[in-house]
């Protein structure tokens, strides 16, 4: 799929994955319609600078439905080519020690308000017959390591969600694209340390926000269904998904309670 000329959305696109994203449609030449909670100054310029055909920025909190049902009528009036469902939190820890009303908003932001938006962008683009799906789920979804319960339930959500599209959508010429993310150096990669360290020693492979957004590129544009990270990352992706007990012996060594 093209992205020169397109109507791209992305969701939590003021940091991390989300401007790196925005960075690289821009310069590919997309009308950009950006979400965050809030916005600095300077944005739409530095964007139209480096080549957006056009920049919109919309205000929501996605973790709530109200937030999220905003957006979605925001958005109504806009022939949305890409939907990229990237705004996510994290939370980590020993369950019982996790806090309810943060896991309820990571549920809100990184689960609900994903099929929210794209039960309500999709109609729009079946009925132009193009148009895809991005959702941005993670390694998470697949190595199942202590601490992560909770967000690890999310993102193996966004993947049966995304996996279950996808077939819907055979023959409508609207695709979608399931990205495992693997650890990419955000403010969001630095916040695993502070909720995971006491109990786990995590994995301190990453690549940069902006060589994934690279990467991202080159799916979109070659219609991929999944984007699988490489390097010792793929090795261990692999060996959760095939080889499972070798897997958790290598975890259960790096936990303690």
């Amino acid at each position: 799929m093209k992205i020169q000329s397109s109507q791209f959305v992305i969701t939590g696109a003021n940091r991390g994955i989300g401007q790196a994203v925005a960075k690289m449609a821009a310069v590919s030449g997309a009308h950009l319609h950006l979400v965050a909670r809030s916005w600095s100054e300077g944005v739409r310029s530095s964007l139209t600078q480096l080549g957006a055909a056009s920049v919109e920025l919309y205000q929501a909190d996605l973790a709530t439905k109200e937030g999220a049902a905003q957006l979605a009528q925001q958005l109504s009036s806009v022939e949305v080519d890409v939907l990229f469902n990237n705004a996510g939190l994290l939370t980590g820890g020993l369950l019982e020690q996790q806090s309810l009303d943060e896991i309820y908003a990571m549920f809100q932001v990184n689960l609900n308000a994903l099929v929210h938006l794209t039960h309500a962008l999709l109609p729009g683009m079946i009925q132009r017959k193009k148009g895809k799906i991005i959702n941005n789920s993670s390694v998470s979804a697949f190595m199942h390591f202590p601490c992560a319960s909770t967000y690890a339930a999310s993102k193996a959500a966004v993947v049966a969600f995304t996996d279950c599209l996808e077939a819907e959508l055979a023959g409508t010429g609207v695709s979608t694209l399931c990205l495992v993310t693997p650890g990419i150096k955000t403010r969001m990669f630095d916040e695993i340390e502070v909720k995971y360290a006491k109990n786990f020693e995590i994995p301190k492979d990453s690549i940069s926000a902006e060589d994934y957004a690279e990467k991202i590129r080159v799916a979109i544009e070659g219609d991929w269904k999944y984007y699988w990270p490489k390097g010792t990352t793929a090795l261990g992706l692999w060996t959760a998904r095939y080889l499972n007990p070798v897997f958790r012996s290598a975890v259960q060594k790096r936990f303690r309670r």
